[in-house]
């Protein structure tokens, strides 16, 4: 896997990754987005710029300035809404007149678990919801979307989000926040199911591929490697939860001041979102239960 200070490339700059591909980054580094976001452009005539990144006329510019005279943006495929991700469609659509495909809007995709907690009031701790977008094209999991001299294979991946998807093109796929190398993907109830990811996991990790393109960071040339260190690490922090839960009950935040004792203190609440997000799939398993109803303050025990 690559080190994370190996990725810096020039903001705002195309550089080609493949014949026909290239990767513009955006102007928005931050500690949930690493460098910024990767915006891609996939075609030779025919554009389709796929995850058009955050509100940025700065990106705007440089996406339309990266296009030759020749070419034009076709399709605008959004992988997720998640604010980093797409709200740039939209703007980039009215300057271009392409078309924007996605699964769908905000709450597409969201499981019945994950509905039942926003309905209790659940909010927050992810990464920000881009709450009026809407696609013109709604995709679904097996579909194709054509372009000039191009194909994509839609790929539903929910677990970071529930309309998060991953996009094949032949034994490349564009994993977006689903798989990144350099950190594992944030899953934070409401937007985020585990249960939901791990299923994802699995299913992209019986394919071959060659290599992965995320929304963050640089490419991942050992992508059966990688899904297997996420896979792993969910398990070990899984296993941590049910031995901490063998000693006593406790709440999401008190398992993640046991279990994350190295963490600062303001990354806490990040931590104890992941731990729920753990509690609710092994309730899903009928290895833990809470006490009372289901929720983020609920207290946990074994299952025996």
């Amino acid at each position: 896997m690559q080190a994370p200070d190996d990725f810096n490339p020039p903001v705002g700059q195309p550089e080609e990754l493949h014949p026909g591909l290239r990767r513009i980054l955006a102007p928005n580094p931050s500690p949930m987005t690493y460098r910024g976001t990767n915006t891609y452009l996939l075609g030779e005539r025919d554009i389709a710029v796929i995850d058009p990144g955050p509100a940025s006329e700065a990106h705007l510019g440089a996406i339309l300035d990266s296009l030759a005279p020749d070419q034009r943006i076709s399709h605008i495929i959004v992988t997720h809404t998640h604010v980093d991700h797409s709200p740039l469609a939209a703007p980039l659509a009215a300057r271009t007149g392409a078309t924007i495909y996605a699964y769908g809007g905000p709450e597409a995709g969201r499981s019945a678990v994950m509905t039942d907690l926003a309905a209790q009031g659940l909010t927050g701790g992810g990464e920000g919801i881009d709450t009026t977008f809407r696609p013109d094209v709604e995709v679904a999991d097996g579909e194709t979307i054509n372009g000039d001299g191009w194909q994509l294979e839609v790929i539903h991946t929910p677990g970071h989000l529930g309309n998060h998807i991953a996009l094949a093109w032949q034994n490349i796929c564009f994993t977006a926040d689903h798989v990144m190398g350099w950190a594992s993907s944030l899953v934070s109830p409401p937007d985020g199911d585990l249960t939901d990811f791990m299923t994802a996991c699995h299913r992209l990790r019986a394919r071959d591929w060659s290599v992965f393109h995320a929304g963050h960071g640089a490419p991942i040339t050992s992508p059966a490697e990688r899904l297997d260190w996420l896979i792993t690490h969910r398990q070990t922090r899984e296993a941590q939860i049910l031995s901490a839960l063998e000693e006593e009950d406790g709440t999401a935040r008190h398992l993640a001041e046991r279990i994350y004792t190295d963490t600062p203190a303001a990354l806490l609440p990040a931590a104890e979102r992941n731990v729920f997000a753990h509690l609710v799939d092994l309730n899903g398993k009928n290895k833990v239960g809470p006490i009372g109803p289901l929720s983020v303050s609920s207290v946990f025990r074994r299952v025996r």
